[in-house]
C-alpha cells in the first residue's frame, strides 16, 4: 500500500485486546458504507468516485484549464468550506505555500467567499487591478452568504474591468446539474458550467471539478490525483482492521476517545501541509460533531509549534492524541556542511539533509510525548505529490465515513451549521426570517 499506519506510540495506551474488540464495530461499518445501508445513503458518490469519474467531464476540465492559463493572470476562486479547502490545499501541498509569490508560467490563484471581510476581499481586488483574471465560483445553491457576496461583488469587478461581453468568458461555475440560482444564472448568462454530483456533499467534492479545475489551472496533474484516490478506494477495502490501515485507524481514534481523549490533532513538519490540515478539519467536525459526540479536530506544524504548545501537548491536560504524517522522500531537500571553527555546535550534522533532521525531529517528538502521555499514530507517505496526495484524501474520507457510522452519526449532513445562517438573515432584514429576528429581539434586550 502506498500509505502505512505505525501504531508503536500506541503501544502504552492501547492494548491487543482493545484492538480486537474494535473488529466487529468496524466491519459493521464498513457493511453499512459499502451496503449503501446508513444513515446519508444518498451522499455516497465519492466512494466509486475516482474509478467513475465522467470523462467527458475531466477532458473539459482539462481543456477551460489549458484556456485560462492561456488568458488569465488571475483565476479567481469563490467559494467556502468544502467548495476551497481540499482546492487550496492540493496546490499548496503540490507546489508552495508561497504559490502566488512564485516565478511561474501558471495564473495566481485567489480564494475569496471563504469570509465576510471586506479588507479580504478589497485587497484581492487590489491585486488584480489591471491583470487578465478569471472567475471560478463554486456552489451548490448559490445562495451561501459568504461566497454569494463575494461573487456579487467580483462579477461587477470583472465586469467594470473587460465589459459584459468578454466577462461571460471569463466566468465559470461550478454548480448543481439542474437545478440553483448559479445554475439558472449561468444558463442565463451563458457561463461554461462544470457539475458537483447530486450525491457528493461539498467536504467530500475536492476531487470533483469543484476542487480539480483550479487545481489544473496551477499546472497539477490531475489524472494522477485520480489515479491514486483510485488506487486508495481499490486497497483500502479489507475490513481486516491489521490489513487495512485506514480502518486501522478508525479504529484507534475511537478507542483513544472512549479512553477520555476528546481532541485529535493532525501534525505535519511541512508549512506547505498547512492547508491540508485545514481541509482535515472541516471533513471531520462537520462529518462527526452532532448529537453531542465527536472528537475535536485541530492541526499542528512541528517543529515550530513544538515551542509554543509542545509544552501543553508533553505534559498539559490528558485530553488530546496525535496523527502525524511523514513524507519519506523529499520534493527537495539541503544538506548541512561543516564550519571552520564550529562557533554554533552543529558540525555533528555534517552531511545530513534537512529533510532528514525534519523526520527525526518528528518522530523524537511522538517519541517524548508518548513518554509523557500523549498516544500519537505515525501515517508515512512515500512522498507529496499527485498520486500520493489522491491516495491521501481518499484514505481520510473513508476513514472518515467508517468513524462517523461507528460513532451512529450521519457523516453527509450538517444541521448545526444553519443555525448562525438563520440568526444573520434575520438581523440582516433578509425576507422570510420576520419570525426569529423578533425572537432574537426579545433575547438581545
Amino acid at each position: 500500500m502506498s500509505i502505512l499506519l505505525d501504531t508503536r506510540y500506541t503501544s502504552d495506551f492501547i492494548k491487543k485486546s482493545e484492538w480486537d474488540a474494535m473488529q466487529s464495530r468496524v466491519t459493521e461499518a464498513h457493511n453499512t458504507l459499502h451496503n449503501h445501508t446508513g444513515l446519508g445513503s444518498d451522499m455516497l458518490g465519492w466512494l466509486d468516485l475516482p474509478t467513475t469519474y465522467d470523462r467527458d467531464e475531466l477532458d473539459k476540465v482539462c481543456t477551460v484549464a489549458q484556456k485560462i492559463q492561456e488568458d488569465s493572470d488571475a483565476l479567481i476562486v469563490v467559494g467556502i468550506g468544502g467548495s476551497y479547502l481540499g482546492t487550496r490545499a492540493a496546490i499548496e501541498l503540490l507546489k508552495t505555500n508561497f504559490y502566488n509569490s512564485t516565478n511561474k508560467t501558471t495564473p495566481d490563484i485567489h480564494f475569496v467567499g471563504n469570509s465576510m471581510s471586506a479588507f479580504d476581499l478589497e485587497q484581492t481586488m487590489r491585486l488584480c487591478q489591471g491583470k487578465r483574471i478569471s472567475i471560478n465560483v463554486i456552489s451548490k445553491s448559490g445562495t451561501t452568504l459568504e461566497s454569494a457576496m463575494a461573487f456579487r461583488m467580483m462579477r461587477q469587478f470583472l465586469i467594470d474591468e473587460v465589459g459584459e461581453e468578454e466577462a461571460r468568458k471569463r466566468i465559470y461555475v461550478t454548480t448543481d446539474r439542474t437545478q440553483g440560482v448559479l445554475k439558472a444564472l449561468a444558463d442565463k448568462e451563458g457561463y461554461e458550467t462544470f457539475i458537483i454530483p447530486a450525491n457528493v456533499g461539498g467536504r467530500y467534492s475536492v476531487l470533483t471539478a469543484v476542487g480539480m479545475l483550479p487545481v489544473a489551472v496551477a499546472g497539477c496533474d490531475i489524472f494522477s490525483i485520480l489515479k491514486g484516490a483510485a488506487n486508495a478506494a481499490f486497497e483500502l477495502q479489507d475490513p481486516d482492521i491489521y490489513a487495512n490501515p485506514c480502518y486501522r485507524y478508525a479504529a484507534g481514534r475511537h478507542i483513544l476517545m472512549n479512553k477520555g481523549r476528546s481532541v485529535e490533532v493532525l501534525v505535519n513538519s511541512e508549512p506547505r501541509f498547512t492547508q491540508f490540515g485545514e481541509w482535515w478539519r472541516q471533513l471531520f467536525a462537520e462529518s462527526e460533531g452532532k448529537n453531542g459526540k465527536g472528537l475535536f479536530p485541530i492541526s499542528s506544524i512541528f517543529t515550530s509549534e513544538l515551542h509554543s504548545v509542545g509544552q501543553f501537548i508533553q505534559q498539559g491536560s490528558p485530553i488530546l492524541f496525535e496523527t502525524a504524517v511523514m513524507y519519506k522522500a523529499p520534493a527537495n531537500d539541503l544538506r548541512m556542511t561543516s564550519l571552520e571553527g564550529n562557533f554554533d555546535k552543529l558540525n555533528y550534522l555534517d552531511g545530513k539533509s534537512f529533510h532528514n533532521i525534519n523526520n527525526t525531529a518528528l518522530i523524537s517528538a511522538l517519541m517524548a510525548h508518548a513518554d509523557g502521555g500523549t498516544p500519537s499514530m505515525l501515517i508515512t507517505v512515500p512522498a507529496a505529490d499527485e498520486e500520493n496526495l489522491g491516495y491521501l484524501f481518499y484514505f481520510f474520507e473513508k476513514a472518515c465515513a467508517i468513524s462517523s457510522y461507528m460513532l451512529g452519526v450521519n457523516p453527509f449532513d450538517q444541521p448545526g451549521v444553519e443555525g448562525y445562517k438563520y440568526n444573520v438573515f434575520a438581523l440582516l432584514g433578509r425576507p422570510g426570517f420576520e419570525a426569529r429576528l423578533r425572537e432574537l429581539k426579545r433575547i438581545l434586550k
